[in-house]
């Protein structure tokens, strides 16, 4: 079964950016959102809202947060992905890297959608505090660049194991430019491994235009 999703609306994200709150840039992918809170800072260190349901709300982005989830992995080119959660608990993810460096991934898999297959990537990291904000109908990955990296992410559904799925990270269609430095190995785990191509994968989302 597939399930229509709309792109986040984003619609008052410039007043947001004006008035200093946050910084929020559109990408290539309809939705995805790259998303840079301010730092207060002082000789003591700084002081950040990571997240705030306001601000959020102020700048037009209409997620519900449930969940927070946290993982860490110990060794430098460690990939976690391609991931999805299909409907009817598909998820909306809100990325940010609590300690150290990876490389995020958001793969757009809505069928019909003119930017369907295409990915967007960037560098998070603790000290450029950058976030990705990753709609439903997305698929999600990630490379670590140093080691003991901390990801940190928000879901707008809870974890539901029988409505997960996977694509293969390194898929010779999606071509996505991992910074993998040379000699470094890539530590997946088992089932990511084994993850379906894409020229194989059935979506089970379906894009329906602007909202």
């Amino acid at each position: 079964m597939s399930l229509a999703f709309r792109p986040v609306l984003w619609h008052n994200f410039p007043e947001a950016m004006k008035a200093g709150r946050m910084q929020v840039e559109a990408t290539p992918l309809s939705g995805v959102l790259v998303i840079t809170p301010k730092r207060f800072g002082d000789h003591r260190g700084f002081f950040s809202e990571s997240y705030s349901a306001k601000r959020f709300a102020e700048a037009g982005i209409e997620i519900d947060f449930v969940q927070d989830n946290h993982s860490v992995s110990e060794t430098v080119g460690t990939v976690r992905g391609l991931h999805f959660q299909a409907p009817p608990h598909a998820q909306a993810k809100l990325v940010r890297c609590g300690r150290g460096r990876l490389w995020d991934v958001a793969v757009d898999i809505r069928k019909g959608s003119p930017t369907y297959g295409q990915w967007f990537g960037t560098e998070l990291s603790f000290e450029n505090g950058k976030q990705l904000l990753i709609p439903a109908g997305f698929a999600h990955g990630f490379v670590t660049l140093e080691p003991g990296t901390e990801i940190v992410y928000k879901c707008s559904d809870y974890y539901a194991p029988e409505c997960e799925g996977a694509i293969r990270w390194d898929d010779p269609d999606l071509g996505i430019d991992w910074p993998l430095s040379a000699g470094i190995e890539p530590v997946l785990s088992g089932k990511d491994a084994e993850a379906p191509l894409f020229a194989t994968f059935d979506s089970p989302f379906t894009w329906e235009g602007a909202a």
